[in-house]
C-alpha cells in the first residue's frame, strides 16, 4: 500500500483504523475467497503476499524474528523506489510520481499492519524490543520521504498545474493531500532546520513507544490483590470467578486480582461494598505511571509535549494544537475551545446535583464521609434503583456475548446493509480465542474478512479499537480485513461471556468502525476506509451505536442466556428511563481529559513543565476550565492518557465533535423510518464506501442534506436546558 504521510502518527497505535506506515510493492494478485496468489511465500512470511484469502496474515507462520528483517529489507526496498521516483529524468506526472508513491513498499505495509496491530493486542518482551528499536527507525524513514527536497519538487509541480491535468475529483484530492501532507511535514524548511526536525520525530517515537510499555506494565503491576473472599461482597459470581482465574494465572493461589482499566473508573467499584477495597482500587488506577519507578510517564509526558510544540513552531504554529487542528475539520483551536467551554458549565452543575443525589444516600445509611471518586459508581447504582427501580446487573443475562455479536450486530448490518457473516475456521489466527467471519453483500460477492478479539489480556492494551490487516484499494485490488478488539474479562471455564450494556454498546460502536473500513470502495490507498480527519473518524462507528437500543434489534438479541427469554418490557422502559442519568457525570468526565488534552498542546516549549510539575500543571488546567470537582476525575489523567501520548494528540475532542454529526444523523435515521435497507444503502453509499476522498463535511452534508446541528446533542446529555 502506498505510502501515507498524514497517517504516519499511527506509528503509536491510534485508536482508529489506520495503518501505521504506508507501503507497497504493486497490486496484489489475490482474488476475494480464492486463497491463490502467484508467487510462492518465501520463507518470511512477509517476504510475499500472503497467499490466503483476501491476504489475511499468516498468523501460524509468524515469529518474533520475522518482524526485524521485514522491516529492514521493507524499508530499503521502499527508499529505492522512492529514490526511482525522485530521481527520475522524466518531467513529474501524475502517474510516474503520485500513483507510483501509491503503488510503493508493499513489504513495509504488510509487516507494520500486522506487526503493531499484535504489539497492541498480543504483545510479548520479544516485541516490546522490536518495538522500541523499530521506532526512530521507521520515524527517519518517514523523514527520508516527507523531506525529500526532489520528490517534494515533483509533487509541487503537479499540484501547481493540477487546474489543467485532466484529474477526476478523487485524483486530484489525492495530489492535494499530498502536497498538503509533506507541507505539514517540513518539506518547506530549510537543510538545518530538517536536521532538527528528523531528532524531534524520531525522539517522539521513542517516547510514544515507551509511555505506551510503561503504561501496559504498570497496569498490569498495580492490579489490586485482594486477599479473602469476604471483600468481594457485592460482586457477582462471574466476577469472583474471573478475579480468582485472574490471581490463579498470577500463581496467587486462593487470592483474588481485580485488573485495571484504562480508563479511572474501574467495573469493580459499581458492586463492592467494601469502601477500604474501593478506595484501593480508586487509587492505585489514579496514581498509575505516576508514583516514581521505573513506570512512571511524567518526564516521558513533559519531554513530549515540548517537543511537540518546538516542532509546531518550525512548521509557523502557535503550538501542536493549532498544528493538528488545521487538518482536521474543527479547522482551529478557538473552534475546539469554544465547543468545549460551552459545555464545560452545565456538564459540572449536572454532576454536582447527581453528587447531591448521591450525597442523600450517604447520609440516610448513616455513612460519616463525603462522596468520593471511589463512591460514585457505587452510589450512582443505588440512585439509579431508587429513581428507576434498576439495577445494571438485571440486564447482564440477557447480553450474552455470542448473541449480541450474532443477532445483534450482524442483525442490525443485516437489516440496513443486506449483508450476510459465515464463520471462518480454516484461517489461522493468533490466539484460539479469536474468530473469523467473511462478510458478503447481498448478491453473493465477497466483501471482506472480520476479526473479533474481545477479551481482555494482560497482554492487551486497554480500551476498545478497530484496525486494518489489509485495506481496500481498487487500484491494488485489496479487499478488507478488519478486526475490532474490546477487552471484556473472560469467565471462568464453562461460564458464559455475559456483557455489560456499555460493553454492548462499545460492541456495535467498533463494528461501526468496521463497516467504515468493509464498504470503502475508492481507487487510492490514501483515502481507504477511515483514512479521515479524526474528529471525523468517531463519527460512523457513534451512529452505529443507535442500533443496539433500537426495538427490533433488541429483541432480537437481549434474551436471557439460560431460559431465552426476551429481555422484559418492564426492565427496558427502566433502561430508556434512565438514558439521561448520570449524564453530568459522563460529560465531565469525557470534558475534563478533553479539555486536559487541549491544556497540554496550546502551550509554548517554553511554557512546558518538567517531570516534577506535570501533576501541577494537570491541577491547574482542570481548575481553570472549571472541571475540577474531586468526585468525577478526568476520564484519563496524563500519565495513563494513551490517545494523546498516542495517535490523538489535541485531538480528543473528536468524540464530542462526533457526536455532534452522530446526534444529528441519529435523528436523520428516525426522520426516515429506521432500520431500512433504503437508509443503510444511502448511508454507505453517500458516505461510508468513500473514505477519506472527498472532504468530511461535504460527505456529511450529501448523507444528511444540511450542517451539522448541535442541538440533538445537548438534547441527548440532557444540556438542553442549561446551554444558552
Amino acid at each position: 500500500m502506498a505510502f501515507r504521510p498524514a497517517l504516519a502518527g499511527a506509528l503509536a497505535l491510534a485508536f482508529s483504523l489506520t495503518s501505521p506506515l504506508c507501503a507497497a510493492d504493486g497490486p496484489a494478485t489475490t482474488r476475494p475467497g480464492s486463497g491463490k496468489v502467484d508467487a510462492a511465500p518465501a520463507a518470511n512470511p512477509f517476504f510475499a503476499p500472503s497467499p490466503l484469502p483476501y491476504q489475511f496474515p499468516q498468523f501460524d507462520k509468524i515469529k518474533d524474528a520475522d518482524y526485524v528483517p521485514a522491516f529492514e529489507k521493507g524499508m530499503a526496498e521502499n527508499r529505492a523506489e522512492i529514490d526511482a521516483i525522485a530521481n527520475s529524468d522524466e518531467p513529474a506526472t501524475f502517474e510516474n510520481t503520485i500513483v507510483a508513491m501509491e503503488r510503493s513498499g508493499l513489504l513495509l505495509e504488510r509487516v507494520s499492519r500486522v506487526f503493531f496491530a499484535l504489539a497492541g493486542t498480543n504483545t510479548n518482551e520479544a516485541m516490546q524490543k522490536v518495538q522500541a528499536e523499530m521506532a526512530p527507525k521507521l520515524s527517519a524513514h518517514n523523514d527520508l520521504i516527507l523531506l525529500n527536497g526532489k520528490l517534494f519538487a515533483r509533487i509541487q509541480s503537479i499540484y501547481d498545474k493540477r487546474d489543467a491535468l485532466d484529474l477526476d475529483a478523487e485524483s486530484r484530492r489525492l495530489v492535494e493531500r499530498y502536497y498538503t501532507d509533506f507541507v505539514r511535514a517540513g518539506a518547506k524548511l530549510g537543510d538545518a532546520d530538517k536536521t532538527r526536525l528528523k531528532a524531534i520525530n524520531a525522539e517522539m517515537a521513542t517516547l510514544s513507544t515507551r509511555f505506551s510499555q510503561n503504561l501496559l506494565k504498570e497496569t498490569n503491576a498495580d492490579a489490586v490483590v485482594v486477599d479473602s473472599r469476604d471483600q468481594l461482597d457485592g460482586l457477582s459470581e462471574d466476577a469472583i470467578g474471573a478475579a480468582s482465574a485472574a490471581a490463579k494465572s498470577r500463581n496467587l493461589d486462593g487470592k483474588f486480582v481485580i485488573p485495571l482499566k484504562n480508563t479511572s473508573g474501574q467495573p469493580a467499584l459499581a458492586s463492592l461494598k467494601n469502601r477500604e477495597l474501593r478506595q484501593r482500587i480508586m487509587n492505585a488506577s489514579l496514581n498509575r505511571a505516576s508514583k516514581g519507578g521505573e513506570f512512571d510517564n511524567r518526564a516521558v509526558v513533559a519531554a513530549m509535549v515540548k517537543l511537540r510544540a518546538e516542532r509546531a513552531a518550525m512548521l509557523g504554529y502557535a503550538n501542536h494544537a493549532a498544528y493538528v487542528l488545521a487538518d482536521e475539520t474543527a479547522g482551529s483551536v478557538e473552534a475546539v475551545n469554544k465547543l468545549l467551554a460551552q459545555l464545560a458549565p452545565p456538564a459540572v452543575a449536572n454532576a454536582r446535583a447527581e453528587a447531591a443525589d448521591i450525597q442523600k444516600i450517604i447520609d440516610a445509611e448513616g455513612g460519616k464521609f463525603q462522596v468520593s471518586a471511589a463512591d460514585w459508581a457505587f452510589y450512582t447504582e443505588k440512585v439509579r434503583k431508587q429513581k428507576f427501580d434498576l439495577d445494571e446487573e438485571q440486564l447482564r443475562p440477557y447480553f450474552e456475548m455470542d448473541n449480541v455479536l450474532r443477532n445483534g450486530v450482524f442483525y442490525a448490518a443485516n437489516k440496513l446493509y443486506g449483508i450476510t457473516f459465515k464463520e471462518r475456521k480454516d484461517l489461522p489466527v493468533y490466539l484460539p480465542d479469536i474468530r473469523v467471519f467473511e462478510v458478503f453483500n447481498e448478491d453473493g460477492s465477497h466483501l471482506a474478512l472480520f476479526l473479533v478479539d474481545y477479551y481482555a489480556r494482560s497482554n492487551k492494551r486497554g480500551g476498545a479499537w478497530a484496525n486494518a490487516y489489509v485495506p481496500q484499494s481498487t487500484l491494488l485490488g485489496t479487499s478488507p480485513v478488519i478486526a475490532n478488539h474490546l477487552n471484556i474479562p473472560k469467565p471462568a471455564d464453562g461460564e458464559p461471556t455475559l456483557m455489560t450494556y456499555e460493553e454492548v454498546t462499545t460492541a456495535f460502536h467498533e463494528f461501526g468502525h468496521a463497516l467504515h473500513g468493509m464498504f470503502s470502495h475508492v481507487k487510492y490507498p490514501r483515502f481507504a476506509g477511515t483514512s479521515v480527519p479524526r474528529d471525523f473518524v468517531e463519527y460512523p462507528s457513534q451512529v452505529n451505536e443507535m442500533w443496539a437500543a433500537w426495538p427490533e434489534v433488541l429483541k432480537n438479541y437481549a434474551k436471557h442466556y439460560k431460559t431465552g427469554e426476551p429481555l422484559p418490557q418492564a426492565l427496558l422502559d427502566k433502561v430508556k428511563a434512565s438514558e439521561k442519568f448520570n449524564q453530568g457525570f459522563a460529560t465531565t468526565e469525557y470534558l475534563g481529559a478533553a479539555l486536559l488534552d487541549q491544556a497540554w498542546h496550546q502551550i509554548t516549549a517554553a511554557q512546558a513543565p518538567s517531570a516534577d510539575g506535570v501533576l501541577a500543571f494537570e491541577a491547574a488546567a482542570l481548575k481553570r476550565a472549571g472541571v475540577d470537582f474531586a468526585p468525577v476525575p478526568p476520564r484519563y489523567r496524563t500519565t495513563y492518557f494513551s490517545h494523546i501520548m498516542g495517535g490523538y494528540s489535541a485531538g480528543y475532542y473528536a468524540y464530542i465533535w462526533s457526536e455532534v454529526l452522530d446526534a444529528d444523523s441519529v435523528e436523520w435515521f428516525k426522520a426516515h423510518g429506521g432500520l431500512t435497507r433504503a437508509n443503510g444503502d444511502h448511508f454507505r453509499d453517500t458516505l461510508l464506501s468513500r473514505g477519506g476522498s472527498d472532504d468530511a463535511l461535504a460527505l456529511f452534508r450529501n448523507f444528511s442534506g444540511g450542517e451539522p446541528d448541535v442541538k440533538p446533542l445537548l438534547e441527548r446529555r440532557g444540556l438542553t436546558e442549561s446551554v444558552k
